[in-house]
């Protein structure tokens, strides 16, 4: 019989190269470490949270080429050559982006431990519906999406806050948006945000 105290086997290593915040790195990787731990352990870029562990509270949020990603739910070693943006890239060298900003502005967290995952997962989102795509509460799928508060709260339905900071939060990403006040209409708002052509999104508050 194999005795209990044999040592663990070692693990399996296997080297990835991934864009991070516009950098290229070569990474050699545990093939079970999750993009989270590499992010955080590998890289030092401790803004992307570990909360749940498990996907279900959003703290780790990345975009993951692109589009919102829990990183605690991708294996590192499947995502090599990706480009992945971090909380840390969010903003232009010393200036905060729109929606930072408009996170401070509006107060919009109380300890901060979920906010790089709701700023990023806000990032994706207003991409999202600058593309056209709808969520579930879209009344027609046919139509540019307009970005009401119900809209956004549906949109950012996967990132919990345990400070309960939800009202804040969408009047952040409504600002950041360019959408105005309750009944307000205005086109603009995704560029403002910056992630991309704000053409295919209306706005409206309530």
């Amino acid at each position: 019989m194999e005795s209990a105290t044999n040592p663990a086997e070692p693990p399996v290593l296997a080297e990835v190269t991934m864009t991070v915040n516009g950098g290229k790195h070569r990474i050699t990787v545990d093939t079970r470490a999750s993009l989270l731990d590499v992010l955080r352990e590998n890289l030092g870029l401790t803004g992307t949270k570990k909360g749940c562990d498990h996907g279900q509270c959003g703290a780790c949020t990345v975009l993951l080429d692109g589009r919102r990603a829990n990183a605690c739910l991708a294996l590192a070693v499947a995502h090599d050559a990706a480009d992945v943006t971090t909380v840390e890239g969010l903003a232009d060298e010393e200036e905060l982006s729109p929606l930072q900003e408009s996170f401070i502005e509006q107060d919009a967290f109380q300890c901060g431990y979920c906010t790089p995952g709701q700023l990023c997962s806000a990032t994706g989102m207003l991409r999202e519906a600058a593309e056209g795509r709808p969520s579930a509460v879209t009344p027609d799928v046919a139509a540019a999406p307009e970005l009401s508060d119900d809209e956004i709260r549906e949109r950012m339905s996967g990132n919990l806050c345990r400070c309960g900071a939800y009202v804040n939060i969408v009047a952040a990403i409504r600002e950041a948006a360019g959408i105005r006040g309750a009944g307000a209409q205005d086109s603009t708002g995704v560029r403002e945000a910056g992630v991309g052509d704000a053409a295919g999104v209306r706005g409206v508050a309530g």
